[in-house]
């Protein structure tokens, strides 16, 4: 490991090219360069999970951590790892301060994989648009989480807003067991689902893209029955068109499974760990259709597919914004009697 304190973008470039000769590390080996997007209260998650899914699939790991954006001196601290705590990976940990922090694109490009897809992940709230930061223009799969929103159903309302293809959430990701379940109890029957209701938290994003799901694959509109006794989607009910009932609830790691006719089965439905999770999204590098539709039926919109792939860098300045929102309010008074 190699720690460069109040440093520049050459000089971490510099010193990963020494790293990676003394370890023997190849850029050819890489299947991608992952860029993750956090702060400092969660950069111990950001990196626990980026270890787990570089084990699955060999990157360069670049995690930029943003803070102070205000501070009057810019300050760039860098951690280079190879093959070390971070996994079998090539990874630089770059800590950025003042200004520097809104153009962390002047340090991470040069340490950008060549000829390698791009995969920027954020870890915290998602931005509103993706194109106003670059590192998510540069990339070719975008990941959010709108669960990390304080508001996470307009979250993910802005995802489908902002959306083109590339972007997916993990959101979408943590249904994954729940759609293959109720994908694998149609294999033996050809009835058509007539209703659909889905048990849930009112502000559980997962739900949300269930139904979204449910809606552009069987063509219905599901039910939602909201409810605060469980922290997140708690039961499938499909009702068909012959009159039978399949029910999905689940309970803890597992899930009870009924059918109108037949004996209850008990079925694996693990909550899956933060790596995992990020490991499923990188098997995959192309624009992933069917979590499109099911984002715009769940919004109401249809053909994000068909938008354009590529996206065009807006510049936006936080601190502007914050200063702008300041004044007003300083200027704001009591209404004249």
């Amino acid at each position: 490991m190699i720690g460069l304190w109040d440093t520049t973008g050459n000089e971490v470039v510099k010193a990963l090219a020494a790293e990676r000769r003394s370890a023997g590390g190849v850029a050819s080996g890489m299947a991608l360069t992952l860029i993750v997007v956090t702060d400092e209260k969660r950069v111990r998650d950001a990196e626990a999970a980026a270890t787990v899914a570089a084990a699955a699939h060999p990157c360069r790991l670049l995690v930029v951590v943003r803070a102070d954006v205000e501070r009057n001196r810019d300050r760039l601290d860098a951690e280079i790892v190879v093959g070390g705590r971070l996994g079998p990976c090539e990874a630089v940990v770059m800590r950025m301060y003042g200004r520097l922090a809104l153009h962390a694109e002047s340090v991470v490009m040069p340490l950008l994989v060549p000829d390698v897809p791009v995969v920027t992940w954020w870890h915290g709230e998602p931005p509103t648009e993706i194109a106003t930061d670059f590192l998510g223009v540069v990339a070719d799969r975008r990941i959010t989480d709108t669960a990390q929103a304080p508001d996470p159903l307009a979250a993910l309302r802005l995802r489908a807003e902002d959306y083109a293809p590339g972007d997916t959430d993990l959101a979408w990701t943590r249904i994954t067991p729940w759609r293959t379940l109720v994908a694998g109890a149609f294999d033996t029957t050809q009835a058509q689902v007539t209703e659909a209701t889905i048990v849930a938290p009112p502000k559980d994003p997962t739900a949300a893209l269930m139904s979204g799901w449910l809606s552009s694959r069987l063509g219905i509109t599901p039910r939602w029955e909201a409810t605060e006794e469980f922290p997140r989607m708690r039961q499938v009910q499909l009702r068909c068109a012959n009159g039978d009932e399949l029910t999905l609830t689940r309970d803890d790691s597992r899930a009870t499974f009924r059918r109108t006719g037949q004996q209850d089965r008990t079925l694996p439905l693990v909550r899956r760990p933060l790596g995992d999770e990020l490991a499923e999204e990188l098997r995959r590098l192309d624009a992933d259709q069917v979590y499109a539709e099911a984002l715009g039926a769940s919004a109401g919109l249809a053909d994000l597919d068909r938008r354009p792939a590529q996206r065009v860098h807006i510049w936006k300045d936080p601190t502007t914004a914050e200063r702008t929102r300041a004044g007003a309010t300083a200027h704001a008074g009591p209404a004249d009697n």
